[in-house]
């Protein structure tokens, strides 16, 4: 069940911004040789990006997680295309090679997938601990009463 998300406005406008990178990112895939791995993963980036700054759920959690480890699959694609092709090295930031832009895409999903996860695992700790707050003060008022 989705419920209203409760992050603050700037974690919110910057879940905008990243999803409309990644729509950016998805809308110039299509004339890549394999759109058929990178538009999935920025669309769902983008969904999961604008869908969290307003509402989380256990859905948007296992979806983040899945998109998180396609993210991590095709980075380690990517790394190993460029190392076996030796086209750029680990740390190369050279723009103009395919692979780097695509490592870079890569590891932007992986970073945002993660920040949504801890997001999501902050939230579910912080309304624990308001739960159990609530049964000890209980408590000590009934033990207060005997």
């Amino acid at each position: 069940m989705a419920m209203l998300n409760v992050h603050s406005p700037v974690f919110s406008a910057c879940s905008v911004l990243m999803s409309l990178l990644f729509a950016y990112s998805a809308s110039v895939q299509l004339d890549d040789p394999d759109w058929y791995f990178w538009f999935p993963l920025y669309a769902f980036a983008f969904g999961i990006n604008l869908l969290h700054c307003g509402f989380t759920s256990n859905t948007l959690s296992r979806s983040a997680v899945s998109v998180l480890c396609a993210g991590i699959l095709l980075l380690a694609k990517v790394i190993v295309e460029g190392y076996v092709k030796g086209l750029a090295g680990l740390w190369s930031l050279n723009m103009r090679e395919r692979v780097v832009r695509e490592k870079l895409g890569s590891g932007l999903v992986v970073m945002s997938m993660l920040l949504h996860l801890k997001a999501s695992h902050g939230l579910k700790e912080a309304k624990k601990g308001r739960g159990e707050q609530a049964a000890r003060s209980a408590e000590s008022d009934y033990l207060q009463g005997w």
